[in-house]
């Protein structure tokens, strides 16, 4: 049967496999929207011709409004139900998704393993790989009727390197890496599942994750030290992860999936 809202045809034409991000018109959702790599992305894709609908916890929302023009949707992205009402909400709205980044994730403050509370454990593992796994699930009948639909997956440098303190978050984020290779492979070849590996990005993530914390408190980790190791010799900011994102979702990375793009700065070379 033919969709009646069609999605924007993918071109093998040099200029549309040139381009960066999707084609306009595209519809993504973005989870952890309202964070700071988040709003970033928003803003681009808006730039882009991009339809988005950002969904986040209700705290992050209220901080951060989305811009006019973005469906908003508030929920936890770790409770399973609301994952799948959400999901439904958006495809009664817009029948189709073209693409998926998942950003929601937080970690808490650092603390061996040994000292770490099973609950500590559970929480944080539960916020970036359980969130993922059931946004995916949710938006995959969905992104079955867009076009050239694409997943994007946050992991972390964390995820291939440790730093004591970071247990739990390593453990989730490596585990982002899994489940992006498995989705990948049942996925393809409708549906391409990609992921990013970021090292720390200055935003209120270092501080505890935007609408969970105070963004303003110190970072959790020692920035001016953190610098020497790094080649380019700065932190990373938001505007060097959203490329990295819109490349993955459009057509100039059709022929990926499964892949990890690790954004560092030249600290990790994998």
């Amino acid at each position: 049967m033919p969709r009646s809202d069609p999605a924007p045809a993918l071109s093998a034409t040099p200029s549309a496999i040139a381009r960066l991000g999707p084609p306009a018109g595209a519809r993504l959702a973005v989870t952890g929207g309202c964070g700071g790599i988040g709003r970033a992305l928003v803003a681009a894709m808006l730039a882009d011709g991009l339809e988005v609908a950002v969904l986040d916890l209700p705290a992050s929302i209220e901080r951060h409004p989305p811009p006019p023009g973005v469906r908003v949707i508030a929920l936890d992205a770790t409770d399973e139900s609301a994952v799948t009402a959400a999901f439904a909400d958006l495809g009664r709205a817009w029948q189709r998704l073209d693409g998926l980044v998942n950003l929601a994730g937080f970690a808490r403050d650092r603390i061996p393993l040994a000292d770490t509370r099973a609950a500590d454990w559970e929480e944080v593992i539960a916020g970036n790989l359980r969130s993922t796994w059931l946004a995916a699930r949710a938006a995959l009948p969905l992104l079955a009727q867009g076009s050239a639909s694409s997943i994007v997956n946050t992991a972390s440098g964390l995820a291939i390197r440790s730093t004591a303190g970071f247990g739990p978050y390593s453990a989730a984020k490596a585990g982002v890496l899994g489940l992006t290779r498995s989705l990948a492979i049942e996925c393809a070849p409708a549906i391409r599942v990609n992921a990013i590996a970021p090292t720390a990005v200055d935003t209120a993530f270092l501080r505890g994750g935007t609408g969970r914390s105070d963004e303003r408190a110190a970072s959790q980790i020692d920035l001016a030290a953190y610098v020497k190791n790094i080649p380019l010799g700065r932190v990373a900011t938001p505007e060097d992860v959203i490329g990295p994102i819109l490349f993955l979702l459009g057509p100039a990375a059709r022929y990926m999936t499964g892949q990890v793009l690790h954004i560092n700065g030249g600290q990790l070379t994998p």
